[in-house]
């Protein structure tokens, strides 16, 4: 049994009619069954971070998939498929559940959400039925109204600034002064995280400095809301110690399905964030943390999933 989209990167948007055919090859001497159905399902699946609220917290307070979609085609009556290979058509149009909304598909650590089609062929009593899955993928529009506007972020890093240090450790901080901006802090994900680094001044020389993409998935429980902070990627923008006044760029692609537009509702948030990090030789680490408001504009449309990006 084989599923075939006729969109072959299996990237959809609301409101799209979705196609293709399922394919079975009955052998030789043909196959009886019970009927050949296509379940077309989506949703999205909570879980609650033992590390956030505690391990008893997060194993009784267990957190029910919320159902976007949940479609059931029959394609084929009960009866006897022929000997050879056979294709039954089908289609749907791609609408959520009343009351919910579509979401990009997305797979993170506490939050998933899915979307899947499910064909099933029950060959009858004391054989084995025939099952096959695919997934396929969701991108939603989300148009800001911040998007319309020059987002354009100015920084700048100093020890005046530093927060969250030791008493014994103020003494040992470095000189040093960066600055620098990013073109934009409302991004469209399929377009790249650009902006420009500075070292204007540095006492200690800088072994490193990372570019890292961090999510920030918050669910709703009975005692209040989990919230975790994970890591996407991870990426070097300068390695050693750095000249100064030379302009380091910032350039970094959204990883597809990694990341998505920022979502917030009641059932659960998805944000995402930038930490810049500048590692001394020493191995101190000064980080600065910028969030981000992502979103998709309508004006192009994904070309291929092989590539892993937008």
């Amino acid at each position: 049994m084989e599923i075939r989209l006729d969109n072959e990167d299996r990237t959809f948007h609301p409101d799209d009619m979705v196609s293709g055919v399922v394919v079975i090859d009955a052998g030789s001497s043909g196959e009886s069954h019970q009927g050949i159905t296509l379940f077309v399902l989506g949703c999205v699946k909570l879980q609650l971070s033992a590390k956030s609220i505690g391990i008893f917290e997060a194993f009784y307070s267990t957190l029910k998939p919320l159902k976007i979609i949940e479609n059931q085609i029959q394609l084929v009556k009960p009866g006897r498929l022929r000997p050879g290979r056979h294709e039954f058509p089908f289609q749907f149009k791609l609408k959520s559940l009343e009351g919910m909304e579509l979401f990009d598909t997305y797979h993170g650590v506490y939050i998933n959400v899915n979307y899947g089609l499910y064909a099933k062929m029950n060959r009858g009593m004391l054989k084995k039925e025939y099952n096959k899955e695919m997934e396929f993928f969701v991108e939603t529009v989300s148009a800001l109204e911040e998007s319309k506007q020059s987002n354009r972020h100015d920084f700048k890093i100093s020890p005046e600034q530093l927060r969250n240090i030791s008493r014994g450790l103020k003494s040992r901080i470095p000189e040093f002064l960066f600055e620098g901006y990013l073109e934009n802090v409302f991004c469209d994900v399929t377009q790249p995280f650009c902006g420009e680094l500075l070292i204007r001044k540095s006492s200690m020389a800088i072994k490193s400095i990372e570019l890292q993409l961090v999510r920030v998935e918050r669910c709703p429980y009975m005692e209040g809301e989990a919230r975790e902070a994970t890591e996407v990627q991870n990426i070097q923008i300068a390695d050693g110690d750095v000249v100064p006044n030379l302009p380091i760029p910032i350039h970094m692609i959204f990883p597809r399905l990694f990341t998505c537009t920022s979502i917030g509702n009641a059932n659960f948030k998805l944000n995402f964030e930038i930490n810049l990090h500048v590692v001394f030789e020493d191995n101190h680490m000064v980080t600065e943390n910028f969030p981000l408001k992502l979103y998709r504009s309508a004006k192009e449309k994904t070309i291929g999933i092989m590539s892993g990006m937008w």
